[in-house]
């Protein structure tokens, strides 16, 4: 049996053959069908038996897809020696399991971690692994924990296959020569590129097997447009004020255009990066504000009028500064008169003031008493149940009795919150709320309509409006306490010459509705916040008979005595409602076999895939409708989505043509060279060393997140991966290392861990090192975390700071030595210098340090995540961490212990923080 046969287009075909014959990195358009693609070469090793295969990258969600897809090829094949998916992804499987595990042989999708230390301790020799297939090639960078597998698979196992996958070529396309750099560093020599224009892509997809699409423009409403655009002022404004503000940089892609990515802003943070302690706080405050907008401008298309509206109320009070402080503080944005629109507008598209026009006449800038909703709905409602009704005519009128369709309807959209907004529109359009006249009525009777629903949802924000309000007042008045207890303590000088500060009426006053500073930030914009308003709406809002008869919104179900309630459902009348899931929509299609889908939101990914599934099964008819909101951004980040990924694979398809063939160095083994030389400088006495035997470091199994020991073995050095209880790294039997970055440096000396680490360190070795480890991308230097420090912290009480702290370190302990560091790859060469001509470290004696009398280190090998948590509760210290971890099961049952339990295990003092920690109320003061 052919197991190509399992792969139903020509191209993914093509591509299996290419697979089957050389090692290759893929790179495929989304929505191409790249699992199906993986599954079927997998199974082709999987049927043949005898083999040992690593999966590498793989996500939950593409575990389940693949374990069900390889146990079904195996069910259909009928081979006996299929054995499916084995996951190796967790620290509590322990090693004799994964050892007797990779004897068996077998296909085992394994987490990167546990891969590296079981190739380096040599638990799985790589030379008897049959290959490794890479999914999301696109994360595989020069540091990764991937490329360090990579590296040490290919050498020590050439002859075994290598297989890359990706369907993102835009990181491919970033940087100097990325696509051959990207090919070193998965040790491969030929890129196989299939866009969705290469010829045998479009000959499969563009036969006569076509499915056929109804594209649908949907208008704005006036509203929406008018806050699109105010938005889209905002964003330029703030473009542009970066750009004056940081006139050095590289900004070539700061326009409007990229603005509507999803990785805007996080591009912009990585150009600022090197120099971000020297922006200004304003700068620090647009960046932020790119990524509020950006999100302002998604919420606009996906949320109700109602629910955006209450979104920019908490975007509102998010950003009101605490009573007392400058306007300075604020977002800029929020100055503008497009940030008054948007404000405006959000609140006319859910309720609006009761003025006739003798008000008007009297009083121009009169303020309306009471209010009433008025409920903007969105357009695609609409359109989408006229689409109902028409499929549901045309279903009537043409039924087709010999097809491989259901009659079922998937609706597909942008995620979870569209889906439940769509499941309750749909439930409830029909239901007619009473109006006050009768022809009014009569005329809207036979469409539908949201306006049971949008009036639900409006009762539901006026109680959470009132109950936000007060939350919100609670907050004020706590952050103006504070404020005037700092001032009541600053001013103590100054009142003794009689005389209060200058804002201090103003300070005062800062936590009502009145507040100057309050209302500048627009918090005050519009009426509608008054009780009176509230109050009058409700009156209007109150459930009619009708409303009262319909069931209230979807609950959790427990689904108890499931047998007698519910049953499957008919697929020829069902409406599946689903969010876009990447590759898991390849199963969504397979399985509900719609004849009609409506993508409420464009996809292109999704499109191709409606593509392949109907060029895939001529006995299924698919009719789709794609709907979108013209001249939105909706619709212009769908364009240039698809620009992108066309212009990325003209790019690659130009490098690759241009490439030179990549040589890898992993061909030359470590022990072909001297790693060695011989120190003249070496005073009398000393010894010479001139060895072919690499020099070797011990290595806490708990760095492997990190890329140094990736760095280290790039060095040349034999990395040995243990369970250590004292230090990171043992570089020889005198030098111990803890290693920290900024960050942790900081959490570390916050709750003390540092202080017993380095006392550990400096029991058990001669010449303990703290190295403090800087990230490549950002700047050498401490400033970036000075801001860390709060401004409370200024006063007479005040903490002392990370320099004086490390100062008050190395005068407790003088044999300390610390170790600065610019990036890893210094921290490489630093560790390399340090180990010339000394001893190689012993790893039985590193991993017995800092063990009590007949422990074993294997029975240390604990959850990592619940320590940390544990390390940060008032009154654990790592020598009381130890006895809990060993003595107690879980976070769950320390937190439902009594305190005499808790004081057995680690003392009196610690016992009693512990206890208390986790029983105090946090309604408590």
């Amino acid at each position: 049996m052919s197991v190509a046969d399992h792969a139903p287009k020509e191209f993914q075909q093509d591509i299996f053959k290419e697979l089957r014959e050389e090692d290759e990195l893929v790179l495929l358009a989304r929505g191409l069908g790249l699992l199906r693609i993986v599954t079927n070469l997998l199974h082709s090793y999987d049927a043949a038996g005898n083999n040992l295969i690593l999966l590498l990258g793989a996500d939950e969600r593409e575990n389940t897809w693949i374990g069900e897809a390889l146990a079904e090829h195996a069910a259909i094949s009928m081979s006996p020696k299929a054995r499916g998916l084995s996951l190796v992804n967790t620290d509590v499987m322990s090693v004799a399991t994964r050892e007797k595990m990779y004897t068996q042989g077998g296909i085992f999708s394994i987490t990167s971690r546990i891969l590296i230390v079981d190739f380096l301790s040599n638990l799985l020799n790589p030379e008897t692994v049959t290959g490794i297939v890479v999914l999301h090639a696109e994360r595989v960078v020069a540091t990764s924990l991937e490329a360090f597998i990579l590296r040490i698979y290919r050498q020590k196992n050439k002859s075994g296959f290598l297989k890359a996958f990706s369907d993102s070529p835009e990181p491919f396309t970033s940087g100097f020569s990325p696509l051959s750099n990207m090919m070193k560093n998965l040790f491969l020599q030929k890129p196989s590129l299939y866009p969705r224009f290469h010829l045998a892509v479009a000959k499969s997809l563009e036969g006569r097997k076509k499915a056929e699409v109804i594209e649908l423009e949907v208008p704005m409403t006036d509203a929406m447009k008018d806050i699109q655009l105010a938005v889209l002022e905002c964003v330029e404004v703030s473009i542009s004020e970066l750009k004056k503000g940081n006139s050095g940089i590289e900004m070539e892609d700061w326009t409007l255009d990229s603005a509507l990515h999803k990785n805007f802003d996080t591009i912009i943070r990585r150009q600022l990066d090197p120099v971000w302690h020297r922006t200004s706080f304003k700068t620090r405050q647009i960046v932020r504000d790119l990524t509020l907008l950006r999100n302002i401008l998604g919420a606009l298309l996906s949320y109700d009028a109602v629910n955006f509206n209450r979104y920019l109320d908490t975007v509102l009070a998010a950003s009101q500064p605490p009573p007392g402080s400058n306007k300075q503080n604020q977002s800029p944005w929020l100055f503008l008169d497009s940030a008054h629109t948007i404000f405006e507008t959000a609140k006319r598209r859910v309720y609006a003031g009761k003025l006739t026009n003798a008000d008007l006449t009297a009083n121009p800038n009169a303020v309306p008493d009471s209010m009433h909703p008025v409920l903007e709905e969105f357009p695609k409602w609409a359109l989408l149940a006229e689409i109902l009704q028409e499929t549901e005519q045309d279903m009537y009128l043409n039924p087709i009795t010999y097809d491989g369709s259901n009659g079922s309807i998937l609706i597909m959209c942008g995620d979870q919150g569209t889906c439940r907004q769509l499941r309750e529109y749909l439930q409830t359009m029909w239901v007619k709320v009473e109006a006050n006249e009768n022809e009014e009525q009569n005329a809207d009777d036979s469409t539908p309509s949201a306006s049971f629903m949008m009036r639900r949802r409006l009762r539901n924000y006026l109680a959470w409006k009132r109950e936000f309000a007060k939350v919100s007042n609670a907050l004020f008045s706590e952050n103006e306490k504070a404020i005037n207890g700092a001032t009541d303590q600053r001013s103590g000088q100054s009142s003794s010459r009689g005389k209060a500060p200058p804002s201090k009426r103003r300070r005062m006053r800062g936590g009502g509705t009145t507040s100057g500073d309050r209302s500048a930030t627009g918090a005050l914009r519009t009426a509608g916040d008054r009780d009176a308003h509230l109050a009058s709406l409700m009156a209007e809002l109150q459930p009619t008979e009708i409303e009262n008869l319909q069931k209230g919104e979807i609950a959790f179900d427990t689904l108890e005595d499931m047998e007698e309630y519910y049953e499957l459902f008919d697929m020829n009348e069902l409406v599946v409602v689903h969010p876009y899931e990447g590759d898991m929509d390849e199963h969504v299609l397979e399985e509900v076999k719609p004849r009609y889908v409506i993508m409420y939101e464009p996809d292109a990914a999704f499109i191709r895939r409606i593509e392949v599934y109907r060029s895939s099964h001529s006995d299924r008819n698919v009719k789709v409708y794609f709907m979108y909101y013209g001249g939105s951004v909706e619709e212009q980040r769908y364009l240039s989505a698809v620009r992108r990924e066309k212009d990325a694979f003209t790019r690659l398809i130009r490098e690759r043509g241009n490439m030179a063939i990549t040589l890898t160095s992993a061909a030359i083994a470590p022990e072909e060279s001297f790693l060695r030389t011989i120190n003249t400088r070496i005073a009398g006495g000393g010894r010479l060393a001139a060895t072919a035997t690499p020099p070797r470091v011990v290595v806490d199994v708990r760095e492997f997140r990190s890329s140094l020991p990736s760095l280290l073995h790039g060095q040349n050095i034999v990395l040995v991966p243990c369970m250590l209880t004292v230090g990171d790294y043992v570089l020889t039997p005198q030098i111990c290392i803890e290693r920290k970055s900024v960050r942790d440096l900081i959490s570390s000396f916050t709750n003390g861990r540092l202080f017993n680490q380095v006392e550990a360190m400096t029991e058990h070795y001669k010449s303990p090192m703290l190295l403090i480890e800087f990230d490549a991308n950002k700047s050498f230097t401490l400033e970036p975390f000075a801001d860390f420090a709060s401004a409370a912290n200024q006063g007479a009480n005040a903490t002392p700071d990370l320099q004086s702290k490390l100062v008050m370190l190395t005068l407790a302990f003088p044999r300390l030595r610390i170790i600065w560091s610019s990036s890893p790859y210094q921290t490489a060469e630093i560790f390399a210098e340090l180990k010339k001509v000394q001893d190689e470290p012993d790893p039985v004696k590193a991993v017995s340090l800092g063990l009590e009398d007949g422990e074993d280190a294997e029975a240390r090998t604990f959850n990592q995540v619940p320590q940390d948590m544990l390390r940060v509760v008032p009154g654990v210290n790592e020598k009381n961490l130890v006895r809990l971890t060993l003595q107690v099961g879980s976070l769950f049952e320390l937190a439902n212990m009594e305190e005499e339990e808790i004081v057995g295990i680690v003392g009196k003092v610690a016992g009693r923080q512990i206890w208390r920690f986790f029983n105090r109320s946090v309604y408590d003061e």
